[in-house]
């Protein structure tokens, strides 16, 4: 049980949520329960933002958005309640079709992205702005509607620049420039989005393709469009008009508004003399090699139990790692240059220390310097290993560093005072140093929110107080040489 809803079955999985089967006994009532991966947030603030969010999005009541009925959270477990559809995704039919050798008729298609439109201009106009508009998201009901689906996930998991480590908000495909590489959407980002499913209708391929998420997106912001003629002769000019409209890189350029679009729309169909049908067709069912005995086409509610591919509903909140990760890199730098930077930084900073130590001591003699060399070696490696901590966000390295500052402190100790025999005690501190530093690790590793800022934080406090001590000694040394050096003058 999750609240007042009995879970059924698990329907699919995406990047941010799964989705299940309930019923609701005292409605007698199938819904589709989403339930929300938080275990991808590092944001304290996520509770309160889900609540309001939320209500946002079940505030929404249109014929082609999906309705919320409910939203809650039980045990840290935040869930939407939606109503259950039968029918198929867009992304489906459009693999039905491409199975086939054909394209979704040019009519239908511009039923389904007008009815889309429809939705859109009626959310837009309350500020609600989608973020992840793609054919996995629009649905396509056995009584002939396009409904879009998943409306406000990408809010309700985003910060309030919608963006979170480790999430990305929306599909690198489907995405506008502007949303992938500065993190802002509004409506003509959505319009955008629609308009790379319009072009995958007409070419049956995304405009821009590559090997990782980041070099698409790059192609998205940077390179110029494939023409759907081009790749497609037989798409009629008006459609390609409508096309390179709402595929603009700067936003200015692109339709003003849902409503715009959709006229431009139905305007190229006139054109084009594109007869539009009285409604979206039913599901399309055949067999195929890959699969001999069940429709390719995918149901849910009741007739869901007669086939067994829920395979539909594994992308409709698409994020991935990989895909955060590549918006990460582009936004923040790549971390792993980050951490080779952090790397070479600390290797120069021991290797130069060790050089000005080096030098300071050849003038003003080796035996007084190089009596403080140990306590400061400890420092200067703690110095460097606390930048590559900082760029990393490892929790693990906390160990290490640690050891290496409790270590200086009992070094300093018993350099300054020349009783190295004390070691015979001090052993003890060593010990309560290793357990500290192993413990701090631990804690680190176990705080799920704010973790990541709070593991570059440590070492961004602890390598200047490092250096400090490592300077501090090696000036200390110094100026006793040099006192040492003038009484012996003296004398």
């Amino acid at each position: 049980m999750l609240g007042k809803y009995r879970v059924l079955e698990p329907l699919g999985r995406g990047g941010m949520a799964r989705v299940y089967r309930a019923y609701h006994a005292q409605l007698d009532r199938y819904v589709a329960v989403k339930v929300l991966r938080t275990d991808l947030l590092d944001d304290a603030d996520f509770f309160d933002r889900f609540r309001r969010e939320a209500r946002a999005v079940a505030a929404l009541r249109h014929p082609n958005i999906v309705q919320v009925f409910d939203y809650d959270v039980e045990d840290h477990i935040s869930y939407m309640v939606l109503e259950l559809l039968d029918g198929d995704s867009l992304k489906t039919r459009m693999h039905d079709h491409r199975i086939r050798g054909e394209r979704i008729p040019l009519g239908e298609a511009v039923r389904i992205l007008c009815q889309v439109l429809d939705g859109l201009r009626y959310a837009h106009a309350r500020g609600m702005v989608h973020r992840d508009v793609k054919p996995g998201n629009i649905l396509l009901t056995k009584d002939g509607r396009a409904v879009i689906a998943d409306f406000g996930i990408a809010r309700i998991v985003g910060a309030d620049g919608d963006t979170v480590p480790g999430a990305l908000l929306g599909t690198m495909s489907y995405m506008a420039p502007e949303q992938g590489l500065e993190g802002k959407s509004d409506a003509r980002s959505d319009l955008y989005s629609l308009g790379v499913v319009l072009y995958e209708m007409l070419t049956q391929r995304t405009p821009f393709d590559a090997d990782t998420p980041a070099a698409v997106l790059m192609k998205h912001a940077q390179d110029p469009l494939p023409l759907p003629r081009d790749v497609e002769p037989s798409i009629p000019e008006p459609f390609e008009r409508v096309v390179l409209k709402a595929l603009a890189k700067d936003p200015g350029d692109r339709y003003a508004d849902a409503r715009t679009m959709g006229q431009a729309l139905l305007e190229a169909a006139r054109e084009a003399r594109i007869e539009l049908p009285a409604r979206v067709s039913a599901p399309l069912s055949f067999t195929t090699e890959d699969a001999p005995s069940d429709s390719v086409a995918v149901f849910s509610g009741e007739e869901r139990e007669q086939i067994r591919d829920t395979a539909f509903t594994s992308e409709e909140t698409a994020t991935t790692v990989e895909a955060a990760s590549a918006l990460d890199r582009l936004r923040a730098g790549d971390p792993l240059l980050e951490q080779s930077t952090a790397l070479l930084l600390a290797m120069g900073l021991v290797a130069l220390g060790n050089l000005a130590t080096f030098t300071i001591a050849a003038v003003v003699g080796f035996e007084t310097v190089f009596r403080m060399a140990w306590p400061m070696e400890f420092f200067l490696v703690s110095a460097g290993l606390a930048l590559v901590m900082h760029a990393s966000g490892s929790a693990s390295l906390m160990i290490p560093l640690g050891i290496l500052l409790g270590n200086g402190f009992i070094f300093t100790y018993c350099a300054l005072t020349g009783n190295w025999r004390h070691w015979l005690f001090l052993w003890a501190f060593e010990l309560l140093t290793i357990a500290g530093a192993v413990l701090t690790a631990r804690w680190l590793n176990q705080r799920r929110r704010g973790s990541r800022r709070l593991n570059r934080l440590v070492p961004l406090l602890l390598a200047p107080l490092s250096l400090a001590l490592s300077l501090l000694l090696v000036l200390g040394s110094t100026v006793m040489g040099l006192v040492n050096a003038v009484l012996g003058f003296v004398r």
